[in-house]
């Protein structure tokens, strides 16, 4: 117990800075630099060409959509999008990289600046950003795990790929924050349609640069880099650990080793990968194949046309709009699908509050325990305006309502069809009662 106090003193010292490297795979229909289709789990090796394939005398071409969705993203996250942006090589050998380069951004990159309100036990902070950029994604190494597996397999299907990398300052202080920004941002991508953020399929992965520090002190201490982080609970948990290793080795008398570490999830803890004391040890230069991109006014005010209607907007319209709480907006409008549920069921009965309460109550109640997103819900937006118009009109009370509910989710029909079929209409004519009860 005394040792579990100390370690709690030892951590109210030190406070936990976090900057996060995300990086998406934008929903493009092909490859940035190539027209190869970008279709997940096809058979290894088949959505290839020259050009992805780094073959000698091939020429990328820049896919413009791409470039578009790196925009919108820029213009969404209130970054200053530059007039003139340039692709350079980053040199790095790795299997699944067949050029032996990646090509990216450092010196112009596509915008700069912006940030990302997010809020936290109540209070909004603003994130904000280093750089967005655009770059290729690399494919993917398959280790077969067998008894006598002595060799790795290489995918090339995922290799350019349109990758944009949104670079956050150091402006998170631990787990809460850091798990704000990242549902913060997903929501975000999700909204303005450049990327469906699908973690299982690998489209949406983070990269946390860790580092502790005396409370008050104003100076960053020495940050250590978790790659390859495709779980918001395995970054937590990765701050959570590196947090800990970290107070540990300075309370020690130690000194914390600029690196790169991995997460081994069987074991709970990060392990070094490899010492990285520069910044940047890529020997990046210009691409020679690729041309500088001029992005004018009018080209920008094309893509900012295109932009919906984004998370916290559409929050103060829900407040404004329909007389909700504060609260009950958050809510919905956390993530599009549900917003635009909500907004559907509210098309089918006008009543704001009560269907409001049914998401929060019921909905999301069976969403949470089923891990499931509200577009594979079987109560659907038109189902659940319909029920709650049933209790309004005073048709069926709220509890049958919520028996009702339930039988729709199990696919018995809807809700009007369950009342007439079994008979559940509530009888609320007291003359009629009165000859009932006589």
């Amino acid at each position: 117990m005394k040792a579990h106090e100390s370690d709690k003193q030892s951590d109210m010292k030190y406070e936990t800075v976090v900057g996060m490297e995300v990086h998406v795979e934008l929903l493009t229909e092909t490859k940035v630099w190539c027209g190869c289709r970008i279709d997940f789990g096809k058979p290894p090796n088949t959505q290839t060409c020259p050009v992805c394939l780094g073959h000698p005398g091939s020429l990328p071409v820049l896919n413009k959509r791409a470039l578009e969705f790196a925009m919108r993203t820029a213009l969404a996250l209130n970054c200053d999008v530059a007039p003139r942006t340039q692709f350079e090589r980053k040199n790095y050998y790795y299997p699944d990289l067949p050029k032996n380069y990646q090509i990216s951004q450092l010196r112009k990159n596509l915008a700069t600046g912006g940030w990302l309100e997010i809020t936290v036990d109540g209070t909004a902070k603003r994130i904000t950003m280093d750089n967005v950029h655009l770059e290729e994604d690399a494919g993917k190494n398959i280790h077969p795990d067998h008894e006598g597996s002595d060799y790795s397999l290489v995918d090339l299907n995922r290799a350019g790929t349109a990758l944009l990398e949104i670079v956050s300052q150091p402006d998170l202080r631990g787990v809460d924050d850091a798990m704000a920004y990242m549902n913060g941002l997903k929501n975000l991508l999700e909204y303005i349609g450049v990327s469906d953020c699908n973690m299982h399929e690998g489209r949406l992965r983070f990269e946390a640069n860790i580092s502790v520090r005396p409370v008050g002190s104003e100076k960053l201490g020495t940050k250590v880099e978790v790659k390859n982080l495709n779980s918001m609970k395995i970054v937590a948990k990765c701050i959570e650990h590196e947090t800990e290793r970290q107070i540990d080795v300075i309370e020690s008398g130690g000194r914390i080793v600029q690196e790169t570490r991995l997460w081994d999830d069987e074991k709970s803890e990060t392990q070094s990968m490899r010492s990285k004391e520069q910044a940047h040890d890529y020997r990046y230069f210009p691409d020679p194949d690729l041309l500088e991109v001029v992005i004018d006014e009018a080209w920008l005010a094309e893509v900012r046309a295109e932009l919906p209607e984004l998370p916290e907007a559409r929050r103060r319209r829900f407040v404004t709009q329909f007389g909700i709480p504060e609260y009950d907006a958050g809510v919905l409008t956390a993530e599009k699908d549900l917003a635009d549920y909500y907004e559907r069921a509210i098309g089918t009965h006008d009543n704001p509050k009560a269907i409001s309460n049914w998401i929060m109550t019921e909905a999301l109640r069976i969403l949470n325990e089923g891990e499931q997103g509200i577009a594979e819900f079987g109560v659907t937006a038109e189902h659940l305006g319909e029920l709650v118009g049933l209790v309004d009109k005073g048709t069926i009370s709220g509890k049958i309502g919520k028996q009702i509910f339930k039988k729709v989710l199990a696919g018995e029909g809807a809700p009007g069809e369950i009342v007439a079929k079994e008979g559940l209409e509530q009888i609320s004519d007291a003359g009629a009662i009165e000859k009932i009860v006589d």
